[in-house]
């Protein structure tokens, strides 16, 4: 029972380390500044339409919640970070969207079983560190015949590239804990689905990135508002040499994929890189 308490209290502290990191910065307007695009073309993948219910795992402030609701569905947006909702109800009533905003743990949703006949994430459940759990859940609160939708960069993209450029900077992963960027593997995400999904399509795609003038401003970026980056330089702080190191590490990631020289873009140009998987929850 010890080992068991232990355990749980392990769990809780990292999910509030998880959520304190996607807390601080400003996803909210890294998602609608950077890649408003990516919701909508999952929204559109998963066949969203009027009448379904829709659960949004890992969604943030609404990147594909929003444009489901938009679309007529009854959608949930749940998320393990409730701090992003706030900016999330605002661009809703903007635009006219109804839907409910609901604390959860990917890992441990708070729905019944074939609740939803569409459960989709895009670039949400990923950062659930035990990816076999959250997979289980996205099944289970998934019904028969419905539909699972996941975007996710993958770890050969530029956004895979920058965790690992920043991995020898971050403090050691918790034990079991495996790398986000492993959802955007077709092979991986195959294996955590099983033969619990059918008629899957996978398919890789990119997304044109072209607001950074330069390399530099993209880390600096990155720096102000991305969790995982801000908890990395914050794990070197005190170490002006480390620091230094990972910002010309982002700095030459950035150079080396720009596509914008000679283009007469006038910008850093980046293509990142996703994969776009949808599946049908076996009867």
């Amino acid at each position: 029972m010890t080992m068991q308490n232990s355990a749980v209290e392990a769990d809780r502290a990292l999910k509030s380390k998880h959520r304190a990191m996607w807390a601080q910065g400003d996803y909210p307007s890294l998602a609608a500044e950077v890649i408003p695009e990516l919701g909508p073309v999952l929204v559109e993948a998963c066949g969203v339409r009027p009448g379904l219910r829709v659960l949004d795992v890992g969604a943030g402030s609404g990147n594909a919640a929003i444009p489901a609701a938009l679309a007529g569905a009854d959608v949930v947006a749940s998320d393990l970070t409730p701090e992003l909702f706030e900016a999330g109800r605002r661009v809703a009533e903007k635009q006219g969207a109804h839907l409910t905003w609901q604390e959860a743990d990917a890992e441990a949703l708070p729905f019944g079983d074939a609740e939803f006949d569409i459960v989709l994430s895009c670039v949400g459940v990923m950062f659930a560190p035990h990816h076999q759990q959250a997979a289980d859940e996205l099944v289970r609160v998934c019904r028969p015949g419905g539909t699972i939708g996941l975007l996710s960069w993958t770890p050969q993209g530029f956004i895979g590239r920058m965790f690992a450029a920043m991995k020898p900077y971050a403090p050691p992963p918790p034990p079991g804990a495996q790398p986000p960027p492993l959802w955007g593997d077709e092979d991986h995400v195959r294996a955590l689905l099983g033969d619990r999904v059918t008629d899957i399509s996978a398919e890789r795609r990119t997304v044109r990135i072209d607001r950074f003038a330069t390399p530099e401003m993209f880390r600096d970026y990155f720096k102000e508002r991305y969790g995982p980056t801000i908890s990395v330089y914050k794990n070197i702080a005190g170490e002006p040499d480390r620091a230094a190191a990972l910002d010309g590490a982002l700095v030459d990631l950035a150079r080396d994929a720009d596509q914008g020289s000679g283009s007469g873009s006038g910008g850093t140009v980046l293509e990142w890189e996703y994969l776009l998987f949808t599946a049908r929850r076996a009867g």
